[in-house]
């Protein structure tokens, strides 16, 4: 069945069996992530993980329905994690779900899925199967998310210190809590010595400016500027960033300026489009994303997006070149958006 995201949430915490198999798919695999870990705190922290990737399932399909009926050798709980997962699991899955018994839960982690993915039209026919769509957050969302996100750490997080998180990561879920955990430690904070998270504290760590982990790196490739690109790369590695979490960096950023663009397309000014979103944009960052939408085309936009995707998909292939790939690709962006600054 499909569910939404509180569905989903209290499925995977009762872990009690009525659900087989969770489908946590789409675009925010991050946000995917951070579900699968409520199952993982549902079975607790003893229990045996089973790590299995959707490629095994394809040569073997009846593995998982074999490991989700077997018991533990130490007579613990046991749960399933397929990652990354797609419709070469499909017969697999179907298997899991047709068995007499199958008493370890499974989730899956994929990504963007299609609309005609074979594992997802399962997921969702079964009545012992949830599949869930998680997509980016928008800024009121992200804020939302980085309060939750701050309460779990310890941390009393105002509304507008949630929004100057969420902006400066990017709406990125996983980014976010990078920075709250660097701040709970900044201010020793944690769930039974709560702290409060201030203004001066946030820029202490450097999340609330635009001096942020990866603002600069999007306005620099976004804005035409490929010679800063390598800079920024190299400084965000020393950070544990680098590949995927910098394209999707991108992608938020070309999905922003998208939206901008149907305004402008309609007649408004990049600056009085940007003015429309109000605190949804970070004030610091108007300026450079005003250019920006004047800059890139919506044609345009719908290619990075789709060179962007594919890049992500490429790097998660076995055998690609990983990040080179994904600097390369911004590289390409960076200087596609110089040559319209001639």
């Amino acid at each position: 069945m499909k569910a939404n995201a509180n569905e989903v949430a209290r499925a995977l915490d009762a872990a009690n069996g009525d659900i087989r198999f969770f489908l946590l798919y789409g675009p925010d695999e991050a946000g995917s992530a951070a579900l699968a870990r409520r199952l993982e705190r549902a079975v607790g922290a003893d229990a045996e993980r089973i790590d299995i990737e959707g490629s095994e399932l394809k040569s073997d399909p009846a593995r998982l329905a074999d490991e989700a009926a077997s018991i533990s050798l130490f007579g613990g709980k046991r749960w399933i994690r397929i990652q990354p997962a797609g419709d070469e699991c499909t017969v697999a899955v179907q298997g899991l779900l047709e068995a007499a018994k199958a008493g370890n839960p499974v989730v899956a982690v994929a990504g963007a899925l299609r609309a005609t993915s074979s594992l997802v039209k399962l997921a969702t026919d079964s009545k012992l199967a949830m599949a869930h769509p998680s997509y980016v957050p928008d800024a009121g969302d992200a804020a939302k998310i980085a309060e939750t996100l701050g309460r779990d750490a310890g941390l009393r997080i105002s509304r507008d210190v949630a929004r100057a998180i969420a902006t400066s990561c990017g709406n990125d879920r996983s980014v976010m809590a990078q920075e709250i955990e660097k701040l709970a430690l900044y201010l020793d904070a944690a769930p039974d010595r709560p702290a409060e998270a201030t203004p001066e504290a946030l820029d202490a760590i450097g999340a609330a400016s635009n001096e942020g982990e990866l603002g600069k790196l999007v306005d620099a490739v976004m804005g035409g500027h490929p010679a800063r690109v390598a800079g920024e790369v190299a400084r965000l590695a020393q950070s544990g960033l680098e590949g995927i979490p910098l394209l999707r960096a991108i992608f938020r950023r070309v999905v922003l300026l998208a939206g901008l663009r149907a305004d402008i397309d309609a007649g408004m000014t990049p600056a009085a489009a940007v003015e429309k979103r109000g605190k949804a944009i970070f004030f610091k960052e108007r300026n450079a994303i005003a250019d920006q939408a004047g800059r890139w085309t919506s044609p345009r936009l719908a290619t990075v997006a789709d060179r962007v995707l594919e890049s992500e998909r490429m790097l998660k292939s076995s055998g690609s070149a990983g990040g080179i790939l994904a600097d390369s690709e911004m590289l390409v962006i960076a200087r596609a958006a110089a040559a319209r600054r001639r």
